[in-house]
């Protein structure tokens, strides 16, 4: 797959997830830590899809697929352990001009989901070409340097830069930027440093 990563807002997201199982319960977690709009479609249920729904942010719809199911999802992930019935979703959802993902045939769809580490708004997710166990194990190697430091240090540069675009003073931000994001970011993250250095533009 040629990869265009993206990052969508998962809060604007209306999502249908056919299949009840494992494999649909590990995409729903992702969906749901996104902020997706989550309907779920399956004749079973597994039970951690059913305490996910307990929290009022997933609808389920224990029945078969039916291709009216698609509605108004704007992303459709297929996650049943039957290829015909991934297949027929695959298809209606093609049909539609939605975007897709097979669970078991990720090539076959027009998008996969990524192996994601998360620290405050410092979100990086990682694909290793459809081996999820190395894309994992990439991710936490990642997550090891880039955690609550990182999420601190982005929450503190947000909101010193809409303080000083309120003020009018552009300039002096982009001045600040220029100064910050060069080679030594990582570094003054990592040291305290920036911290200190983004509190006396305040």
């Amino acid at each position: 797959m040629s990869g265009l990563p993206i990052l969508i807002e998962g809060s604007a997201v209306r999502v249908l997830l056919v299949g009840g199982g494992t494999v649909a319960s590990r995409k729903a977690a992702v969906l749901l830590e996104a902020g997706a709009q989550l309907r779920i479609v399956a004749p079973a249920i597994h039970d951690d899809l059913r305490a996910m729904a307990a929290s009022g942010r997933v609808e389920l719809v224990e029945r078969a697929y039916h291709r009216d199911d698609v509605g108004d999802a704007q992303l459709v992930v297929a996650a049943t352990d039957d290829r015909a019935v991934n297949a027929a979703v695959l298809a209606d959802a093609q049909a539609a001009s939605r975007l897709v993902n097979v669970a078991d045939a990720p090539a076959d769809g027009s998008f996969s989901t990524m192996a994601t580490h998360r620290a405050g708004e410092l979100v990086i997710g990682v694909s290793a070409g459809g081996v999820p166990g190395a894309a994992a194990r990439i991710r936490d190697t990642i997550a090891t340097r880039f955690d609550a430091r990182y999420a601190r240090a982005l929450a503190d540069l947000a909101a010193v830069r809409r303080l000083l675009l309120d003020r009018g003073e552009r300039d002096a931000w982009r001045r600040h930027a220029t100064e910050t994001f060069g080679a030594g970011f990582c570094d003054g993250v990592e040291s305290g440093a920036l911290a200190e250095q983004v509190a006396s533009w305040r």
